[in-house]
């Protein structure tokens, strides 16, 4: 059994198939009001492999011209992000070990050709407060290192309905997916994987 670095924690099957299906018709609602988007690469503008949007007071956004940021509009329809569901509040209030709410919930889509490259969290002014990642739909490889580049790494699969938390000494430690497994999943009409990550941004 692989042991995961401190501060990190995999809930495997954290949430059931009812609870999975009342998610995802939240996250439905979610992108209805604010539209997934194709973020782009500080700097060269390259495009992600990801679509995204986010909900809650602050989304996580990323162009070539201002790079990573917080921003609290949609940066397509200029609007404010929508309020995060009740059910992923109770989520994190589940699994966070924190006393304060979160700011933004980052919501990726993956088709089975996206990936995400190994990265810290660490655009929020607050580092201390735990992240949060829910995957529904299509399993994933979820590789996760060590707080330093270049660090050695480890591998481990996430089913729909799993968790991850990212806190105290794992709360920097650099994660990314490797790959997409297709057609592993029912949960989703057209397939593909949808991951919410919840972040506290202001201390």
């Amino acid at each position: 059994m692989q042991v995961l670095p401190k501060g990190i924690r995999h809930i495997p099957g954290y949430l059931d198939r009812t609870r999975q299906e009342q998610l995802v018709e939240a996250i439905r609602r979610v992108v209805a009001e604010a539209p997934l988007f194709v973020p782009e690469m500080p700097k060269t503008g390259k495009p992600m492999s990801v679509r995204m949007t986010n909900c809650g007071l602050l989304g996580w956004v990323t162009d070539r011209d201002r790079g990573y940021r917080y921003q609290a509009q949609h940066p397509v329809t200029g609007r404010r992000w929508p309020p995060m569901p009740d059910i992923v509040l109770e989520i994190w209030q589940a699994v966070s070990a924190s006393q304060k709410m979160p700011e933004a919930c980052l919501v990726n889509f993956y088709s089975e050709e996206a990936r995400m490259g190994l990265h810290q969290d660490r655009d929020e002014r607050d580092l201390e407060t735990a992240v949060v990642s829910i995957s529904l739909g299509d399993s994933c490889l979820f590789r996760v290192g060590s707080n330093q580049r270049g660090g050695q790494t480890m591998s481990f699969r996430l089913e729909s309905g799993d968790v991850v938390v990212l806190g105290g000494e794992g709360r920097l430690a650099f994660h990314g997916v490797d790959r997409i497994y297709p057609n592993t999943s029912t949960l989703l009409k057209n397939g593909g994987r949808v991951n919410l990550t919840l972040r506290r941004v202001n201390p």
